[in-house]
């Protein structure tokens, strides 16, 4: 694409992994933004020094510094790679500036939003939250299966390298328990939710595995579920490259005697549903192992892709 096609300018706050890793993206891939800004508070962090040497603007005055920038004005998308406690505070400063706001820690300001699922209900939001990498791993699933049967139940279990969990990662464990297990239901479909995470402290570092329970009828349709989960796995690929089934769909029926206690429900009897998924990162900026980081990155850019395109629609119409 020509460096004269109109472009919709974007900035990211967090010169950390994340958003260092999603200002690589942006530069090399995205067809509708152009990277305006690189907003931190450390002077001397890697973020800022890489976004300075590919002719990034950049801030270490956080969010008062990005405000304060001339081309901020121009600016209709701004990501938020910080804290959710960050971006509260954040949120409330952008919004009266009428920008959409991309937010990639487990704040859940807006709408969740899993760009295979639902992203199109909430092009217009003026905030959406990208509810965090497990969610983005494992709710497609959830989703793929609540499409052909009900699920009464559903369970995911992240596991991720420890390496790859940063500060912000481990000060917003809660958060990511409580978040992804709400999205498990507002957007994957399921009845009820759980969510676990697991830091992995093996070395060499394991890439990124998830597996996924659901819980539906025993009369439901093994087959119609598996090509569901196929084809929802081949469209998180189509933006998530390394995302992938690790085996086929496991089937199995429990009834009688062999009836599960599920809290909340009690005892149950139905088709346990299990998908068991790996993501590898596209070792943009960070490992290849990291593809919980890398997942994030990759969903935020979709949506903001898409959010950006739409913008550009509506001024040439």
């Amino acid at each position: 694409m020509s460096q004269d096609t109109p472009r919709i300018a974007a900035a990211i706050i967090g010169s950390g992994n994340i958003g260092t890793d999603l200002m690589i993206k942006v530069l090399r891939h995205s067809k509708h933004l152009k990277l305006a800004a690189m907003v931190g508070i450390d002077p001397a962090s890697d973020g800022l020094a890489r976004a300075q040497r590919l002719g990034v603007p950049t801030t270490a005055e956080g969010i008062d510094g990005l405000l304060r920038m001339p081309g901020f004005s121009d600016i209709g998308v701004v990501f938020d790679a910080t804290s959710a406690g960050a971006h509260q505070h954040h949120n409330a400063l952008l919004q009266p500036h009428g920008v959409q706001v991309v937010d990639l820690t487990p704040a859940a300001v807006g709408p969740y939003v899993v760009p295979v699922v639902n992203l199109e209900q909430h092009l217009d939001a003026p905030n959406v939250n990208m509810v965090t990498c497990g969610g983005q791993a494992t709710i497609p699933m959830v989703r793929a299966v609540s499409r052909v049967a009900p699920v009464r139940y559903a369970e995911i279990v992240a596991s991720i390298a420890s390496k790859s969990a940063g500060p912000g990662t481990r000060a917003n464990i809660d958060e990511f328990t409580e978040t992804t297990s709400k999205a498990i239901v507002d957007v994957g479909g399921a009845a009820h939710g759980k969510a676990i995470i697991v830091l992995n402290p093996a070395e060499p570092p394991l890439i990124m595995r998830d597996t996924v329970y659901c819980l539906t009828e025993l009369d439901a349709d093994e087959d119609a579920i598996t090509q569901s989960v196929q084809r929802m796995a081949a469209d998180v690929a189509a933006y998530v490259p390394g995302y992938r089934l690790k085996q086929a769909v496991q089937f199995e029926r429990i009834a009688g005697e062999r009836r599960i206690n599920v809290p909340g429900l009690g005892p149950v009897q139905g088709l346990k549903v299990t998908v068991l998924l790996e993501v590898e990162g596209a070792a943009h900026y960070l490992p290849a192992y990291a593809g919980n980081l890398d997942i994030m990155t990759s969903a935020a850019m979709a949506t903001a892709e898409r959010m950006a395109a739409r913008k550009l629609a509506a001024v040439a119409a």
